[in-house]
């Protein structure tokens, strides 16, 4: 039988913070059925994960991003533009593509905010997880 596959996407902007959602997602499945893809920021997830989902090697996509007020675009602009491009990839893929992009209303860059999200994307990382070894296990029943 051959092993299920994974593909995780990271946005480099606030690695340190968007890294620990793979540390999550790893804790539910095996580093050996996930394939990690870097991308520059969130803006780039959905083509990545429409490429990664039409390639045929994986049964679910995850992206993981934080969109932070700050930058030269509107954050929540930004935010509604990669949540919907990543749900179009999986539509228009047929695989399942999970959001772990997150959108807080207030971050800064201080240690307390930065432990609050490193945390919380674990937390997101596990879920998004766990969304994906159910839908994969939920479309191979209906596909028998």
């Amino acid at each position: 039988m051959t092993q299920t596959r994974y593909a995780f996407i990271k946005a480099g902007w606030h690695a340190d913070i968007v890294d620990q959602a793979l540390v999550g997602f790893q804790e539910l499945i095996p580093a050996d059925q996930i394939d990690v893809f870097d991308v520059p920021g969130a803006f780039e997830m959905p083509l990545m994960a429409r490429d990664l989902a039409r390639s045929g090697r994986y049964a679910a996509v995850a992206a993981a991003a934080l969109v932070v007020d700050g930058g030269i675009y509107r954050h929540d602009f930004v935010a509604q533009a990669v949540v919907d491009g990543l749900m179009r990839a999986g539509l228009d893929s047929d695989v399942p593509v999970l959001s772990v992009s997150l959108t807080p209303h207030h971050f800064q860059e201080t240690a307390h905010h930065i432990a609050i999200y490193r945390d919380h994307f674990v937390q997101k990382g596990r879920e998004a997880a766990q969304a994906a070894l159910k839908i994969t296990e939920t479309r191979r029943l209906i596909a028998q």
